[in-house]
Order: structure tokens, then C-alpha cells, then sequence
């Protein structure tokens, strides 16, 4: 489990997290909404370390990692999976490249092993013997997976991902979703999702935490966040058609 107690972090005078408290569950997918200025990318880079905070804790299952020196924060973050929004690839490298530079950073694995992961990784995303090519031959769901098995080359405990379905077509988008659930339930990680994307919500929220101004504003799964009578979640959900036709639908099975 990872932790989130009364974290707070400022920007000069600009206090953008509020006293957050929030855990997150292995083997779920946690998500966090909310609008945009909300906190979300704060949020996500405070608890990988990226931002230092100005009070709370963040806790690595039982591990104060808020607390921890460099050298400590190291050993964590070997065991901790980025995907950035957009994908980040290297444009110069190619995708094996790609993959395996985690590896090269953080492993003491010999070259043949490196090689060997990354093929099951590029495997597992459905992107066999793409090896070669270099991210401007690949479409932009092709180029998320590519980012998401780099992600897992260092089979992570934890896994952090920052609008993975930013810029995407509806279609591309589900199966990044499927395929992060599926992971996360396979290698039983730890997995953190920043969206704004309500088709993943209702899809794969395991858990659902609303960030408003820098609080927590409201936390349950994808089947409470439809029938919350919180007027600033709602307002925030239903601001397209297909949310609340999606509603309507709902109620009516339920009755």
C-alpha cells in the first residue's frame, strides 16, 4: 500500500495540495480526477518524489519514503514504473532502446537478460517484433504501449501514469485501459492513474479519488462515483452527454 498522510506542497505563496490524506490499494487500479489545475500532476509527482513536500508523509508499504536521503529514495524508485503523458519516448532510440533503457539504469542484469525482457514486455503490449522501429513509425496507441512496457521492464511494484490516454481515439484509449488493468491485476502492482478521462473511470476505477483546488473532495469506485450526490463531483461528471445518458441507463437497470 501507498500511503498519502496530510501531504501539503506549495508553489512560493500558491498552496496547491491541501492536508491530503488518500491509500492506494495493490492490485487496483487507483485514479485520480479531477479538473485541470486541480492538483493531479502535483499530487502524482509528490508522491513519486519528483516534488518534495512541504509537510505529511508518503509511505512505500510501511517505508516513509518522504523522509528517506537520496540513497534510500533510489532503491524505491527502482521499483517504480513511469508513464508520462504523451508517452515520452526517445525519438533517436528505437523501441528496444527504449524498453531497455530503465534496465541499463537500474539493473544489473547482463545484456542478453535485457534483451530477453524487453521481448517479453514488448510481448505482453502486444508489440512483437517491433524491435527496430523508432517512434515516429509507430501510431500514437502503439507508441503508449511502447511506453507502458517500458514501464514494467523493471517489473515495478508500483506504477504512476499521467493522462495515459491523452491524444488517443476512443478505440486506442480502451485498450490502453484493459491493458493497464491487466497488468496491474498480473503483476499485482500498485498502480496510480491521473485522468480526466470519464470513459476510464467508468471502466476500470477500482478506486476513485476526486482532487478539488488541492482537497480531497470525494473517494469510492466506479460504481459509487454514479450515484454520489456530491454537487462539485457531479458537476465535474456530467459535464458531457454521454455521462449522463450513462446515468439515466444505470438508474433504470437499478430500478
Amino acid at each position: 500500500m501507498i500511503e498519502v498522510r496530510n501531504i501539503s506542497k506549495s508553489f512560493g505563496e500558491k498552496k496547491v495540495i491541501k492536508d491530503f490524506s488518500v491509500n492506494f490499494e495493490r492490485g487496483k487500479t487507483n485514479l485520480v480526477i479531477g479538473q485541470s489545475g486541480s492538483g493531479k500532476t502535483v499530487l502524482l509527482k509528490s508522491i513519486v518524489g519528483i516534488n518534495s513536500i512541504d509537510s505529511g508523509q508518503i509511505i512505500y508499504d510501511g517505508r516513509v519514503y518522504s523522509e528517506m536521503d537520496v540513497k534510500e529514495k533510489k532503491e524505491i524508485r527502482k521499483e517504480i514504473g513511469m508513464l508520462f503523458q504523451g508517452g515520452a519516448l526517445f525519438d533517436y532510440m528505437t523501441v528496444q532502446e527504449n524498453v531497455k533503457f530503465p534496465l541499463d539504469m537500474f539493473s544489473e542484469m547482463s545484456e542478453e537478460e535485457k534483451i530477453e525482457r524487453v521481448n517479453f514486455c514488448l510481448n505482453r503490449v502486444n508489440l512483437t517484433n517491433s524491435n527496430k522501429l523508432y517512434p515516429s513509425e509507430l501510431s500514437g496507441g502503439m507508441k503508449k504501449r511502447a511506453a507502458i512496457a517500458r514501464a514494467i521492464s523493471v517489473n515495478p511494484k508500483y506504477l504512476f501514469c499521467d493522462e495515459p490516454n491523452s491524444g488517443l481515439d476512443p478505440k486506442s484509449s480502451i485498450l490502453i485501459d484493459n491493458l493497464i488493468r491487466e497488468l496491474t491485476v498480473e503483476f499485482q502492482t500498485i498502480t496510480i492513474i491521473n485522468t480526466h478521462d470519464m470513459n476510464s473511470v467508468v471502466e476500470i476505477g477500482d478506486k476513485v479519488t476526486f482532487i478539488l483546488k488541492g482537497v480531497k473532495w470525494w473517494e469510492g469506485d466506479r460504481n459509487d462515483i454514479l450515484f454520489s450526490d456530491n454537487p462539485e463531483l457531479n458537476e465535474f461528471v456530467y459535464a458531457t452527454e454521454l455521462m449522463k445518458k450513462l446515468k439515466s441507463t444505470k438508474a433504470k437497470r437499478t430500478n
